[in-house]
């Protein structure tokens, strides 16, 4: 009899771990509306080489007076980035004269999906922003 009141007390106990855990992940914050938690740290991620991109591309441009593309940026060792993409978004750099504007986009998520994969973009403001 003792044993099956334990056992009862460990069933309870795991059950009730289970739904601390599972309500907890659900309403934990993202760092974007839309997104998952798990997102968080690639977002985090996406959004420092963002600004990585654009103190480059301005020392460049101090130093070169023109804009960069990202694989002259790398190339030149301007930055200590060596891809042009993470986890799925895709960096790009437009160049206008002495301005630029640095992307990361993301293919959508799948339909019927309901997490997004917000893009981003960063120009000589150094103000990282959502973007269509």
């Amino acid at each position: 009899m003792r044993s099956l009141v334990g056992l009862a007390g460990l069933l309870v106990s795991v059950a009730l771990i289970f739904v601390v855990y599972h309500f907890y992940l659900k309403t934990m914050p993202a760092t974007d509306i839309g997104t998952a938690p798990t997102q968080a740290i690639s977002l985090t991620g996406v959004r420092t080489d963002l600004l990585q991109i654009a103190d480059a591309e301005h020392g460049y441009i101090a130093t070169n007076g023109h804009c960069a593309t990202l694989d002259e940026l790398i190339s030149s060792n301007s930055i200590s980035m060596t891809r042009t993409e993470r986890d799925g978004y895709a960096y790009a750099i437009q160049c206008s004269g002495g301005d630029f504007t640095a992307t990361a986009r993301h293919l959508p998520a799948p339909a019927g999906s309901l997490v997004r994969y917000p893009n981003l973009a960063i120009d000589s403001g150094m103000q990282v922003r959502e973007i269509e």
